[in-house]
């Protein structure tokens, strides 16, 4: 087996989240996601709830899921995006893992054994899986899908030049809603096996 990495980003409600730990627990492999932020914070001396602040002035329920990493105060936003960078360099040294978001495609663009995915959905089955699995309402669902694309994709654009569905930097592209969570991790996790397992 090679080492290796892969990295997913995702549409909001699409269930990315989850169909990455599945993958990571497939293969056995480290899956890193919002722990990130936990490291970022602990560099940088701040609380989690600081890291966090800058993510969505409005800290409701799932303020942590909106913004990956800023909103509001560029310079502290740059500094955080920078530190991440280096802990994410840091964890690949660690050995092959899964890394969801935070920009984690573009700083690992250059490394050899990269694999990046970006998981999707159909609106309606995305409204479906927030209110189902979010126990969220529709109407905040929809709110949640519009404001957490439009953040994400600004924010991945802001720092890496394009955005996180753009086809040309994305070597994977999978509706979750064809077979589901469990079945989609499975698939994915075959094609990465078929890749870099010998």
């Amino acid at each position: 087996m090679k080492k290796y990495f892969v990295t997913i980003n995702r549409q909001f409600g699409s269930l990315g989240r989850p169909i990455a730990a599945k993958v990571s627990e497939i293969l056995g492999v480290n899956y890193y996601d919002r722990d990130i932020v936990d490291r970022t914070a602990d560099s940088l001396g701040l609380q989690v709830s600081t890291v966090s602040s800058q993510e969505e002035k409005d800290q409701g329920l799932f303020y942590n899921m909106q913004f990956p990493l800023g909103k509001g105060n560029s310079e502290l936003q740059d500094k955080i995006f920078r530190t991440q960078q280096k802990i994410i360099l840091d964890l690949v040294d660690r050995g092959s893992c899964i890394i969801v978001g935070r920009c984690a495609d573009f700083t690992l663009s250059k490394m050899k054994n990269h694999l990046n995915i970006y998981i999707t959905s159909p609106y309606s089955q995305r409204i479906r899986n927030c209110v189902e699995v979010l126990h969220m309402s529709e109407e905040e669902a929809g709110k949640r899908i519009r404001e957490v694309d439009a953040a994400r994709e600004k924010y991945h654009k802001k720092y890496t030049g394009y955005l996180q569905s753009d086809p040309e930097h994305t070597d994977i592209v999978i509706n979750s809603a064809l077979l589901g969570t469990d079945e989609t991790a499975k698939i994915l996790a075959q094609i990465i096996m078929n890749k870099f397992y010998d």
